[in-house]
């Protein structure tokens, strides 16, 4: 199908060898000799793009511009002038041309004005689609070779950056390819982790940097600095989350992305305590008893002493602010409107800590409400409502009062979350918890092995030994944990829904970002 060019200038027949070119290049080439024509052929058909010369008799290409984008706002035009003044190009740029090019043209910058302009796209999605499937044969090499924990540290970046790029251009039809893609690596990641956790656990500096390691790589060299900084935890913000907010925060701040690991369980009460304290949950116990949280599934009092265990942490280091840190916890719109109102309070202190709640409330609340599971029946659509929500969040607004008085801030999450689609049939003791991605109790017993992973001594996964006989289950994949009583009705009921607490890429594999001022 030719694409339509409308070309107005008053010496058209000058231009007679360069409309040949474009003819035999696949354009349809309608020329007018005014402008008064020009905005008639727009007004009676669709041109793919509009050619306009800036100097004609009667009305000039700035008039036939404002007249043509009148009637159609989103026709792209290309001004041709002989004039390079800036104020002519300012006005024209002002009034919405999508290029201009200076006389005399020739007929390879007509053309190549009309492939960035008209064949944009398609060049994009021919170039998406070649980058996407040499990508795809990149990740299945390094899969068939063994990934490590550096691998899919990398693995998971990209994939989150083809989904966003599927969000875009979702006429490209890798979308099922690409679900099929990322659960083959979470499986894999699976077994990594089964093999590698108790390793990267220990105590040696060879895995990668898991929750408890969060503050001392990536704050405390900044506060031995005396460097002003704010360190932000948003609960449960997953690695493609922290990427479309970084496409809002990119002009403000220069923006060094890092990794880290949440800790097993991936649930708040394990993994942010842990991020803190600095600590594994079993050495909180020990170090802090009477902070600790028998009953891991009330959150509300599991995390209550997160500004204790971060000054302790911060002492531990020989680190001691006067006036003490400040510590905020935002955990609903009210709070997060009076953190913004006081913002000019925080500025006292050296160094800010502040716990930001929404994305996990938007989780539970898409779990618990069937007109926000319509919202955000997808992941894209979760992507596109934490962005959403961040650019018109009191959090945006702080964190540009931070970059005015020149604060560095840390971003990082505590957790992550997966979409679950299979369920898995798990047998305990009555006491187990309710958690449909990790469970405690007494005689854990998996009907599939493959659909998770079993640990019965807690202590070597550094987590509190619990009560005598207890083991602790992980869901591996998008799986999730159901007893056999009413096993469909649960399956109905939690499918496609966001959980966290167990094992994958979307729970684990979390961002650090490090912003300074521009």
């Amino acid at each position: 199908m030719n694409r339509k060019i409308l070309w107005a200038d008053d010496e058209i027949e000058l231009l007679r060898p360069h409309i040949l070119i474009l003819e035999k290049q696949g354009y349809k080439v309608t020329p007018v000799t005014n402008g008064d024509d020009a905005i008639e052929k727009a007004s009676s058909e669709h041109f793919d793009l509009i050619l306009l010369d800036e100097m004609m008799p009667g009305k000039t290409g700035l008039d036939t511009l404002v007249a043509i984008k009148a009637h159609d706002a989103t026709v792209p035009c290309v001004m041709i002038t002989k004039s390079e003044e800036e104020s002519l190009m300012d006005q024209a740029i002002g009034q919405q041309i999508d290029d201009y090019l200076t006389k005399p043209v020739n007929p390879s910058q007509i053309i190549a004005a009309c492939k960035r302009i008209i064949d944009r796209r398609s060049l994009q999605r021919r170039r998406l689609s070649e980058d996407y499937m040499q990508g795809l044969a990149e990740i299945g090499s390094k899969l068939a070779l063994g990934a490590g924990w550096e691998d899919f540290q990398r693995i998971h970046q990209d994939i989150c950056a083809w989904e966003m790029e599927l969000d875009a251009n979702p006429e490209l039809g890798f979308g099922q390819t690409l679900v099929d893609q990322k659960r083959e690596c979470n499986r894999e990641f699976g077994r990594l982790a089964a093999r590698e956790y108790a390793d990267w656990i220990s105590t040696g500096e060879q895995g990668p940097t898991m929750s408890p390691g969060v503050v001392r790589r990536h704050v405390l060299p900044l506060l031995r600095e005396k460097t002003r900084t704010l360190f932000c935890v948003i609960d449960c913000m997953r690695m493609d989350h922290w990427m479309v907010l970084e496409q809002v925060l990119k002009d403000l701040f220069r923006i060094r992305r890092e990794v880290q690991f949440s800790i097993l369980p991936t649930a708040t009460p394990y993994s942010r305590n842990a991020i803190f304290a600095g600590m594994y949950p079993a050495d909180i116990e020990k170090a802090h008893p009477e902070m600790w949280s028998r009953n891991m599934e009330d959150e509300g009092n599991t995390n209550r002493h997160e500004r204790q265990f971060l000054d302790h942490q911060l002492r531990l280091n020989g680190i001691e602010f006067k006036p003490g840190h400040k510590y905020i916890k935002v955990i609903d719109l009210e709070e997060a409107l009076d953190t913004h109102r006081k913002v000019e309070n925080l500025f006292n202190h050296e160094f800010v800590s502040m716990v930001w709640n929404f994305v996990d409330i938007l989780a539970h609340s898409r779990n618990q409400n069937d007109i926000v599971r319509e919202m955000v029946p997808d992941e894209a659509a979760y992507r596109s409502v934490v962005s959403s929500w961040f650019k018109h969040s009191p959090l945006y607004q702080i964190l540009q009062a931070f970059r005015e008085r020149g604060y560095t801030i840390v971003i990082t999450s505590d957790h992550g979350s997966v979409r679950v689609q299979r369920g898995a049939r798990i047998y305990s003791e009555r006491d187990a918890t309710r958690g449909v991605r990790f469970k405690l109790g007494r005689n854990l017993r998996l009907e599939d092995e493959r659909t998770g992973m079993l640990i019965d001594r807690l202590d070597s996964w550094r987590l509190p030994p619990g009560a005598r006989s207890h083991t602790m289950a992980f869901a591996t994949e998008d799986h999730m944990f159901l007893y056999g009583n009413n096993f469909n009705h649960y399956l109905n009921h939690y499918t496609d829904s966001f959980q966290h607490g167990g094992i994958s890429m979307e729970e684990m594999i979390l961002p650090v970002a490090v912003l300074t001022p521009r």
